[in-house]
């Protein structure tokens, strides 16, 4: 997993609050079986709509998504964060996400970023105004700035901890790998080993 300390890059309003995973990545996308691939699928259905924030020009490339409250809510599917990170996103921000989306963003790299609902809405009337207008959100300093706000988040020591170092779980647990292969030679040969054959 990439290390995240601090991003800055240009953001997407998203005025609409309780967004599902069903409406970030349907159900049908589902069916692969690797992390890469799902940026067609983001907001499939919202992306027919020629007005849909996504479709606008001014927004291709942009990094940073500011949500509505209740960000992610509905199935547990990890697909929802993989979507938004294939499509570029390395941040998302929200007075409120679903705890499961929240778990799955963190552990994946997508750093999600409460705020109050009324820094959101600077944050939306700033890009509204300025498409070109870029967010920073600084995992070291636990803060997101832009022109004229400045905004301090909190963040789950050890979720802030793994961001910074770029550990997932596979990651973490590789860096006991020679504890766990001489634990595996002590081991009696009847019993089920990790060692490969």
């Amino acid at each position: 997993m990439e290390a995240f300390t601090a991003h800055t890059g240009r953001a997407v309003p998203l005025r609409r609050s309780n967004v599902d995973t069903d409406q970030i990545i349907p159900a049908h996308w589902l069916k692969k079986v690797t992390r890469d691939g799902f940026e067609d699928g983001l907001f499939e259905a919202w992306r027919k709509d020629p007005d849909f924030v996504l479709n606008d020009p001014a927004r291709a490339g942009a990094s940073v998504l500011v949500a509505g409250p209740d960000f992610g809510t509905g199935s547990s599917r990890e697909h929802a964060v993989w979507a938004l990170q294939n499509f570029g996103f390395k941040a998302v921000i929200s007075a409120r996400f679903a705890d499961i989306f929240r778990g799955n963003s963190l552990k994946n790299g997508l750093l999600t970023v409460v705020l109050p609902q009324e820094t959101v809405e600077r944050l939306w009337e700033l890009t509204e105004a300025d498409p070109t207008a870029e967010v920073t959100v600084d995992l070291v300093a636990r803060q997101v700035r832009a022109e004229g706000i400045t905004a301090d988040f909190s963040l789950d020591e050890n979720a802030r901890w793994r961001l910074l170092e770029g550990l997932d779980d596979i990651g973490l647990t590789l860096r006991h790998e020679s504890a766990i292969a001489a634990f595996e030679t002590r081991r009696p040969s009847h019993k089920p080993s990790t060692a490969q054959v």
